[in-house]
């Protein structure tokens, strides 16, 4: 009896409780606009901005190495990576050359050397092999099979950065990817198939194999600029690139740089080339560090649709309205990608610790202190709300 009367009091008491709770205090559920506010938020539109910037270098690059192969026979892909590691060395080289203590190029090269001259060697392959496949395949094979690098990315960022994944983030990789889909059905039906050559499936070989190394090049410079320093690696990216891009201009280019035809205009096309290609070196770092390298392929994707609009003008492409909506797709699977949050695993030592069944769970794990589990998004680091509770 006396327990009853106690259950009873304090549901009472609950109730009494909730129901003087003051109005102000309870939380409305947020309305539509509130939502498209919070996810069209200011960090979301400048993450996109910045990928957009990537793309519009991108656009540069590929717009002067047209111009240089088809206008002025001038097909050297060597020896325009070549001016651009040369200018990442005088820059960026030379920087770590003068600092003192641990961030000093020799105290680095002594830590590190021969990863970064696999990362360099890695770096300029995918380059050359991306560029040497436009002679023999068409260009929406290489369009299409290029986005290879994204899955590597995912794949490569799951394994060894340990990042988790929500669903809509694979929503927005699809959403992307099928953009990609329609601009290339564009591309077939207004004919734009430039490029096609004898040997399409080496072609096709060679788009792929440059795919798989951009993917990895860029996870391992994720890694470095969030856990080392951007000037770090661009600068062994210039010194590994222009020696080792220097070797293979002088063995299998030099011949083809003795029949460029020099005259003012192909030195200018040159220099944008470079200037392009300098400053997509530079700047990609600064926007993976703010987002991550499947954003930044992500964005990237748009960089075909800009040459296309250019093309309109210097080329005289044909459009059609699929590209316009293979651009809105491409961007509406940016926001679906950037709106939510990834994270990082914990440390593995405690999954270790935890498959251990012959010794008692513990706060603490045996190897070492705990390291607390990383929150970070495609934006920014993001701090969830905690709902607010009302003790009574």
């Amino acid at each position: 009896m006396f327990s009853s009367e106690m259950i009873s009091s304090q549901q009472n008491h609950v109730v009494t409780t909730i129901e003087t709770m003051p109005p102000e205090t309870i939380t409305a559920s947020p309305t539509l606009v509130q939502r498209i506010r919070k996810v069209f938020s200011r960090e979301l539109l400048v993450t996109l901005a910045l990928g957009q910037v990537l793309s519009l270098l991108v656009c540069g690059i590929g717009l002067t190495s047209k111009y240089l192969a088809h206008e002025y026979h001038a097909n050297t892909p060597v020896f325009q990576s070549f001016l651009n590691y040369i200018l990442l060395f005088l820059v960026y080289t030379t920087t770590l050359a003068v600092r003192q203590g641990e961030e000093n190029l020799l105290a680095i090269l002594k830590r590190r050397w021969w990863k970064y001259m696999i990362l360099g060697l890695i770096d300029i392959e995918a380059n050359y092999l991306v560029i040497k496949a436009y002679q023999y395949t068409t260009l929406t094979s290489v369009q299409l099979l290029d986005c290879f690098t994204i899955p590597v990315v995912l794949l490569l960022s799951w394994f060894f950065l340990l990042v988790r994944y929500k669903a809509v983030h694979f929503v927005g990789v699809g959403v992307c990817l099928l953009g990609i889909g329609c601009m290339v059905g564009a591309d077939v039906l207004v004919g734009r198939q430039q490029g096609l050559g004898d040997h399409k499936l080496l072609g096709d070989l060679l788009v792929l194999g440059g795919a798989m190394l951009y993917g990895i090049s860029n996870v391992c410079e994720e890694f470095i600029v969030k856990n080392l320093s951007r000037v770090e690696f661009l600068g062994m990216m210039g010194l590994f690139g222009s020696f080792f891009s220097g070797i293979q201009l002088a063995i299998m280019e030099h011949k083809e740089l003795l029949k460029v035809q020099w005259d003012w205009q192909i030195g200018l096309l040159y220099i944008g080339f470079s200037a392009c290609m300098f400053g997509l070196y530079s700047f990609m770092p600064v926007v993976i560090r703010r987002t991550s390298a499947t954003s930044v392929n992500l964005s990237l994707l748009t960089a075909d649709l800009y040459s296309l609009f250019c093309g309109l003008f210097l080329f005289q492409y044909k459009f059609s309205g699929l590209y316009l909506l293979s651009f809105v797709i491409i961007i509406l699977g940016l926001v679906f990608y950037t709106s939510s949050s990834t994270y990082v695993a914990q440390d593995p030592r405690v999954y270790k610790h935890f498959r251990n069944a012959g010794h008692p769970i513990t706060d603490t794990p045996t190897l070492g202190p705990l390291e607390p589990s990383v929150t970070y998004t495609s934006l920014r680091q993001e701090i969830e709300e905690e709902p607010r509770i009302r003790v009574a």
